[in-house]
């Protein structure tokens, strides 16, 4: 089910400045959440296992049943939106976590997911939004008109924005220190751009839906690019400094706005 993937050069030198213990290890079968039963057979090529679990109270009646697996006190890796690579600290010694869904991928753009997913573990960067919103998350909830999937995309979006602003300054390091790794971030930015030209407006019309606008427009700040109405908001000290509370503030007046322009529910 797993295997451990050799890391050598600038890779290398970005797992021992920022995550020295971890293991890469490539994953047999693709997956969004792994239950305990099949998430336990890493346990061979690890020292240990302390599952984390959240406080179940935060999770509003009809969200999606994922975030209940995630609360849980059973040993679950990943969840829906991690993309390609996934991490988790729940193990003695953390591990990334590469998919087989990356296969076909450039192989740069492979190693810029396993060094950015180094980055957030050695930063001890929240692995799911429950654990950067807890109680929060209700209010997130009630302060947008979106359905249950998609307040779960938005919030996984608003996390990924907030962990962003800090990565993106390492990475822009990465321009003398690790540089194939730096031309990867900023080409996968480059690609960003011209999605976010039309954005406000596509969101106003109805051509974008909210949670999609806001999954773009929060990656874009994590590649240090400039973001539209009304996203520019999270780019900011401000987000930096109130978290989940600034976020939830943050789309309370923004879905105000959008009430008061006729399209309420952003899609």
């Amino acid at each position: 089910m797993f295997e451990e993937r050799s890391l050598s050069g600038e890779l290398d030198d970005v797992r021992a400045t920022h995550a020295p213990s971890a293991l890469v290890l490539d994953v047999q079968r693709d997956f969004e959440t792994l239950p305990s039963s099949v998430a336990e057979s890493v346990l061979p090529v690890v020292d240990g296992v302390d599952p984390s679990s959240y406080d179940e109270s935060w999770i509003p009646e009809g969200a999606p049943e994922t975030l209940y697996h995630v609360a849980s006190d059973e040993f679950t890796i990943g969840a829906p939106g991690d993309g390609g690579v996934a991490w988790t600290r729940q193990t003695d010694p953390p591990i990334v976590l590469l998919k087989p869904r990356l296969e076909g991928s450039p192989e740069g753009f492979i190693d810029f997911l396993v060094a950015e997913a180094l980055v957030e573990v050695g930063l001890d960067a929240p692995e799911h939004f429950l654990g950067f919103f807890g109680a929060e998350y209700r209010s997130l909830v009630d302060a947008t008109p979106l359905s249950a999937a998609d307040t779960y995309q938005l919030a996984a979006a608003l996390l990924a924005a907030y962990v962003g602003r800090t990565t993106r300054s390492v990475f822009s390091e990465w321009e003398a220190t690790a540089p194939r790794l730096h031309e990867e971030w900023v080409d996968a930015g480059e690609r960003l751009r011209p999605r976010l030209g039309d954005l406000s407006r596509d969101v106003a019309l109805g051509r974008t839906a909210f949670p999609d606008a806001a999954e773009l427009a929060c990656s874009a700040i994590k590649h240090d690019i400039e973001v539209p109405t009304p996203f520019e908001a999270l780019d900011t000290a401000a987000y930096d400094r109130y978290g989940a509370e600034f976020a939830v503030r943050w789309a309370e007046k923004t879905f105000d706005a959008l009430d008061g322009d006729g399209d309420g529910n952003g899609s």
